[in-house]
């Protein structure tokens, strides 16, 4: 089944999604973020993103490293507040759709996750001399599967 929106085709038998489109947020960040939280628990996940809210634990950056500063234990990261709040929002959407279709949301995990480009903001800043420069913004779209694990 070919869901629009969404980067894949496979979903899992016990399966709760959500679609989160054009977030003011990094593209960086985001991939990073994405990166971080693909194939974890639900759980796990979202103290760790609670836990960038605080900035008491960094997100690993595995790309996009230039000039990226070493965080202890970690290695090179950072802590992306914004991009972390749109993340918590999503899952927590798509927990909240689990629970819905009356799933057991302790047992859930997340098997599919990705941030892709969205739409661009064209804007322009005013110059000297009647002239304007392009200040372009990327939007980003987030998607997150959720699959029930056996005990």
């Amino acid at each position: 089944m070919n869901m629009k929106g969404y980067s894949t085709n496979e979903f899992p038998e016990k399966h709760a999604r959500a679609l989160s489109k054009d977030n003011n947020i990094s593209f960086k960040d985001s991939v990073n973020i994405a990166h971080n939280l693909r194939g974890l628990p639900l759980k796990n996940a979202k103290a760790l993103l609670e836990g960038v809210l605080e900035k008491k634990v960094p997100i690993r950056y595995f790309r996009y490293l230039d000039s990226v500063s070493h965080k202890r234990g970690v290695g090179p990261g950072r802590y992306p507040v914004k991009a972390a709040s749109e993340f918590l929002k999503a899952l927590s959407n798509a927990e909240a759709n689990a629970e819905f279709k009356g799933m057991d949301t302790d047992s859930l995990k997340v098997t599919h996750i990705a941030a892709n480009k969205g739409k661009m903001l064209k804007r322009f800043t005013p110059k000297a001399y009647g002239r304007a420069g392009a200040n372009n913004r990327d939007l980003v779209n987030i998607e997150i599967i959720l699959e029930e694990m056996e005990q």
